[in-house]
């Protein structure tokens, strides 16, 4: 049984205050949380405060962004081994906002995915598909090619111990949520994907969903057999809505057991 994942992305959100609110918040709500691995991703700035206010608990640190080279004249730029340095966990990459505007190509998110596993960080690989590509029955081509990209250059054995969300463009921050049903059917082809390369990782490999995810709506999600957690934008910066989305998910997947 795969353990649930739940990741909190507070995009280009956030201050000193926040950080040591929604941390306090949050640790007191999941203090005995069990069933269910939680991380979230503040702004770079603010990691090693939200590491400190994290010390003790069971919630990881998560980052947003990594660069593709270890150290060198990139001013501006954080490495992966700054990240795991500061006791980050897990590392989102390969997300739409920054494939949009940004212009990331899957060539270029190749060489993020490489490095984070050069250090033993765990990234969180975003695929997914934008209106126009889903409404002409797209989807799939579009997933399998951006996981492609991976496995032409790293080969199957870079899926151990990493977590890939499916996040459909056209359902991020814009409150239209794809249907639970939907999203399985792109889940399964994702790990059904995944296992005509190695049967093994395709069992454990960990497949988030994220696109306006609420309370509301994650346990549809959840309940899927092919959705292994969720990762939460928005609803991630108000502590007892994020801390509800995780209890409903260590509560739903506990029954699946």
């Amino acid at each position: 049984m795969r353990c649930p994942l739940v990741i909190g992305n507070w995009k280009l959100n956030g201050n000193k205050r926040i950080v040591s609110d929604l941390i306090t918040i949050m640790r007191n709500e999941l203090r005995s949380i069990v069933n269910c691995n939680v991380a979230i991703a503040p702004p770079m700035i603010y990691l090693a405060l939200a590491k400190s206010y994290l010390e003790g608990s069971q919630i990881a640190l998560g980052a947003q962004n990594v660069d593709i080279h270890l150290s060198g004249a990139y001013t501006g730029e954080i490495s992966a081994e700054m990240l795991k340095d500061i006791g980050a966990k897990y590392i989102i990459i390969g997300h739409s906002e920054r494939r949009t505007y940004h212009k990331e190509s899957d060539e270029f998110i190749v060489k993020k995915f490489a490095i984070l596993k050069t250090v033993d960080l765990i990234p969180v690989l975003c695929i997914g598909e934008n209106e126009a590509e889903n409404k002409s029955g797209q989807t799939e081509a579009i997933c399998a090619f951006q996981i492609d990209a991976i496995l032409d250059n790293l080969g199957i054995k870079a899926f151990e111990n990493t977590v890939i969300a499916y996040e459909p463009i056209w359902a991020i921050g814009t409150g239209k949520s794809a249907e639970p049903e939907q999203v399985q059917k792109v889940h399964k082809f994702i790990r059904s994907h995944i296992a005509k390369y190695n049967s093994a990782i395709s069992k454990q490999i960990i497949i988030q969903y994220g696109g306006s995810v609420n309370i509301t709506n994650v346990a549809e999600f959840l309940v899927q057999a092919d959705i292994d957690g969720v990762l939460v934008g928005g609803a991630s910066l108000k502590a007892e809505v994020f801390a509800e989305i995780v209890k409903i998910a260590a509560t739903v997947k506990a029954k699946q057991v």
